[in-house]
C-alpha cells in the first residue's frame, strides 16, 4: 500500500459516496487509475464494504448501554449459545471479549431504559449470566469508524 491508495482510503472513508472523478481530482490522479486501485484493495480485503451510517438520535434510539458481563461458565457450550444470543440482537452495535475481570462488553443502543430493560431481560432469558452491569453513557464525546491509514 502506498500513499495513493492511503489518500484514496482517507476519501472513501470521508465520504464513500464520492463520484470517481471527485476522489481521483481530490487525490491528484485520474479516474482509471483510481478504480482500479479501489478493486485491489477490495480484492486484497483491505475495504470490506460500503454502508451508510444513520443518526440514532434521528431515529429515536437515544439511550447507549455499555453492558458488562461477567460468566462463571466458560465451556464451549455456554459460549456458543450467548455469542449466538448476542449476535441475533439488533440492540448490539458492538460486541468484544475481554482480558481482566470482565468477560465481555456491549455497546447497546436502545430508546430508553424501558428498552434496555427488554433487552437485558430478553437476554438473561436466553443465556445463564453471572453479573451484568449496565453504564449508561451521558455524552457521546467521540465516535468514528475512521482508521488511520
Amino acid at each position: 500500500m502506498d500513499d495513493l491508495d492511503r489518500k484514496i482510503l482517507s476519501e472513501l472513508q470521508d465520504d464513500a459516496s464520492q463520484s470517481l472523478d471527485d476522489i481521483a481530482r481530490k487525490v491528484g490522479s485520474s479516474k482509471t487509475p483510481v478504480w482500479n486501485r479501489i478493486r485491489k484493495l477490495r480484492e486484497a480485503g483491505v475495504i470490506t464494504r460500503q454502508t451508510v451510517l444513520l443518526d440514532p438520535d434521528a431515529l429515536g434510539l437515544e439511550a447507549c448501554f455499555f453492558v458488562l458481563i461477567r460468566t462463571s461458565a466458560h465451556e464451549a457450550g455456554w459460549q456458543q449459545k450467548f455469542l449466538a444470543s448476542v449476535r441475533a440482537r439488533p440492540e448490539v452495535l458492538e460486541a468484544h471479549r475481554l482480558a481482566g475481570d470482565i468477560d465481555y462488553i456491549l455497546k447497546v443502543r436502545v430508546a430508553n431504559a424501558r428498552a434496555y430493560d427488554t433487552f437485558y431481560q430478553a437476554l438473561i432469558a436466553e443465556v445463564n449470566i453471572f453479573n451484568v452491569t449496565a453504564l449508561l453513557s451521558m455524552e457521546e464525546i467521540k465516535a468514528t469508524t475512521v482508521l488511520q491509514v
